[in-house]
């Protein structure tokens, strides 16, 4: 069952909470490698987008049989297909793309940069977050991890444009960040799951008609569905998409903001080790020291880089406005952020 985030009212047992952490720090840790196992031969479109698509139908259905209302806004869907297309029609379609020549430990870390992108993104908006110094430092320690995490290819700058595989990640943690800030300026009256749930469903359905459109179907060939991506598939689905979201949500309600934020940092250490364990995936010392530095701006952008910049609206305005923008209450943020996690899946 689907706990809220609100305070809890007892502690929960030690093995309860062991358990929701390692399902968190696996199922996510562990999506970057299934996905590159999936794309080796399933087109990229097609393998993501029927995924998606079945996520979001089986999360809406089980939460109209418990009894939660589906119903939307027309507002309030027009801003959830904007944030669909932005995450899962184009953060988690690059990223498929991605990984068919990124190292599933590689493409973790880049993606481990969408609070950098949201932090820059909120520059340019009106009344948006401003970075302070230990915000600014953060967002420089970060770029340049992405400097020293991509150093063997920048001393032959050619091999960026014949390999555009670590800018098509990043784009993807730019298009998770985009999406994210949709949600977060806007009003929302629905549940983070029900908004999650037609998120994915209007996504992977988007997803999967851009396959179609590019002719995708003619590779869904019996030698195309390999062992290794059939399991990728479902496992993507259930662990990824439903188990480690579930799971997420029920730590939000039972620990602290800061404890289940921790798989930020934990996921691409899980990545990395995965990749080079099954996938045989060369851990270098460029990966690890400019993972590092990219956690290490991650960290200084999420503690406290950032203000909130004075509200020049009227009174009744910036009180909507501080209901529905990025001073919402920690956890209620940090759920609606999983979200991005879940579009990796």
């Amino acid at each position: 069952m689907i706990a809220t985030c609100g305070t809890p009212k007892s502690e929960p047992a030690l093995w309860k909470l062991v358990l929701a952490f390692a399902i968190v720090y696996i199922s996510w840790g562990t999506t970057y490698f299934a996905i590159k196992e999936g794309v080796k031969t399933l087109p990229p479109a097609l393998f993501a987008g029927p995924r998606l698509a079945i996520a979001g139908a089986i999360l809406l259905g089980w939460l109209m049989l418990r009894g939660e209302s589906l119903r939307l806004t027309w507002s309030e869907l027009g801003r959830l297909s904007l944030s669909a297309a932005a995450m899962f029609m184009g953060g988690n379609w690059l990223i498929t793309l991605g990984e068919r020549t990124v190292d599933s430990g590689v493409a973790s870390v880049l993606v481990a940069t969408t609070p950098l992108f949201m932090a820059m993104l909120e520059l340019f908006l009106p009344y948006g977050e401003r970075l302070t110094w230990k915000g600014w430092v953060g967002l420089l320690s970060g770029l340049a991890g992405v400097v020293l995490l991509l150093g063997p290819k920048l001393d032959h700058p050619a091999q960026l444009l014949e390999d555009l595989g670590p800018v098509l990640v990043l784009g993807s943690a730019f298009c998770w960040a985009l999406g994210s800030l949709i949600l977060r300026y806007g009003r929302q009256r629905t549940s983070a799951f029900v908004a999650a749930g037609y998120q994915m469903l209007v996504g992977g359905l988007g997803l999967t008609a851009i396959g179609i459109a590019l002719g995708e179907v003619q590779q869904l060939t019996r030698d195309a569905l390999t062992v290794e991506a059939v399991t990728a598939f479902f496992y993507l689905l259930v662990v990824g998409s439903l188990l480690g979201f579930v799971a997420y949500a029920w730590l939000l309600a039972n620990v602290s903001a800061a404890m289940a934020g921790t798989y930020a940092y934990v996921n691409p250490i899980v990545a990395i080790f995965v990749g080079w364990l099954l996938g045989g995936e060369e851990i270098t010392l460029w990966v690890l020291t400019g993972m590092g530095v990219i956690l290490a701006g991650v960290a200084l952008v999420r503690s406290g880089g950032v203000r909130p910049r004075p509200s020049q609206l009227s009174d009744d305005e910036s009180s909507a406005d501080e209901r529905t923008h990025s001073r919402m209450p920690q956890k209620t943020q940090l759920l609606h952020d999983a979200r991005i996690k879940t579009a990796s899946s």
